[in-house]
């Protein structure tokens, strides 16, 4: 494989440094996952008004976004921990509601971005899988969806629910929460020493994945071996904020690329729907959590923020605002993906879309 050429490599640099820079500025205006957002943002107005200066065949590396995606696995499965297992047994009625939110809410876009949208069925089906963005664009792709598409319902649906649910949960608590109130998902007393076996475990674990031909095996196999790691308590994985940082600001580059020739209108098209689809996820999500809530007695606003399908991280954040058991509601939110993963792989073995 040819090396990239030192143009490609400081094109690279340059995007990511803008990335960054849109990450910070999110930062500072209290957006919600700001550095994916604002990476994303920043990168997708480049290509946008700019990609006739980008030089012909450049293609983002895959291999350093293979790397940061098996970063964001390995976080995910830190929080597999034992206080996390030990909370299993108080679970039987919102994890089971989870698969029911899965199926539902999945049923539910696809019937909106099918019928409504016009999107063709793998299109439709992949866009709008309630969860799993990377698995969902990895499997849309070798589906043969419309990748533009695909990766702007489902950043929509992330950017829908994880702007609107904290300022849902804000006005009903009378104060901000989430990432608007300053707070960090960060392990407490991770720094640099931290770094090397985060990396360690992200590229193991992407190499077993892809070993293994496991589901988006990039993601799965760093969360599942760090997952195994955490909860035998053996080897204690954490991570600095930089590092989650610098991984969400490379994810949101490499997104961002995808949108070259993203016009306008389309943009436009895809909110009006991705606002459908929200509202008929979130009407399904306070559907479940009013009866779990009833039967097993959590907390209905932690309910609800469990079954928000948006990302694990700043839902986490939302619940520690809350006061409420971050555990629980990060939980909820791995079982979603989990259950959104097992549920594309099944369908894509037996080609019924």
């Amino acid at each position: 494989m040819l090396l990239p050429s030192a143009t490609d490599l400081a094109l690279t640099a340059a995007i990511l440094a803008l990335g960054a820079l849109g990450g910070a500025l999110m930062q500072a205006l209290g957006a919600p996952l700001p550095y994916m957002l604002g990476s994303l943002l920043a990168t997708a107005l480049l290509v946008s008004f700019g990609q006739r200066q980008l030089p012909a065949g450049y293609v983002f590396p895959q291999r350093l976004r293979m790397l940061f995606v098996g970063v964001i696995g390995t976080m995910i499965g830190a929080q597999l921990t034992p206080e996390v297992a030990a909370l299993l047994p108080s679970l039987g009625i919102s994890l089971p509601a989870v698969a029911l939110f899965v199926l539902g809410a999945h049923a539910l876009n696809f019937a909106i971005l099918h019928r409504v949208g016009g999107f063709d069925r793998s299109t439709a089906y992949y866009a709008g899988a309630p969860g799993g963005l990377m698995e969902a664009i990895t499997f849309g792709e070798e589906a043969g969806a419309d990748i533009r598409l695909l990766t702007l319902m489902q950043f929509l649906r992330i950017i829908v629910v994880v702007t609107l649910v904290p300022i849902g949960i804000s006005l009903w608590e009378g104060a901000p929460v989430g990432s608007a109130a300053g707070l960090s998902f960060e392990a407490g007393g991770s720094g640099l020493a931290d770094v090397p076996l985060v990396i360690g475990l992200a590229l193991a674990g992407v190499w077993l994945g892809l070993r293994l031909k496991l589901p988006a095996g990039q993601l799965m196999g760093p969360l599942v071996l760090a997952g195994a790691l955490s909860l035998t308590g053996v080897v204690p994985v954490a991570a600095p904020g930089w590092l989650a940082a610098s991984a969400q600001v490379v994810l949101g580059a490499g997104l961002g690329m995808r949108f070259i020739g993203m016009t306008g209108r389309l943009f436009v098209r895809g909110m009006g729907l991705s606002l459908l689809s929200v509202a008929a996820m979130m009407a399904l999500g306070l559907g479940l959590a009013l009866p779990v809530h009833a039967l097993g007695g959590l907390p209905l606003d932690m309910l609800v923020v469990s079954f928000a399908p948006g990302g694990v991280v700043e839902m986490g954040l939302i619940a520690l605002s809350l006061a409420a058991n971050p555990a629980i509601v990060t939980l909820h939110h791995l079982v979603r993906i989990l259950l959104t993963v097992a549920e594309m792989a099944v369908v894509r073995a037996k080609g019924w879309i």
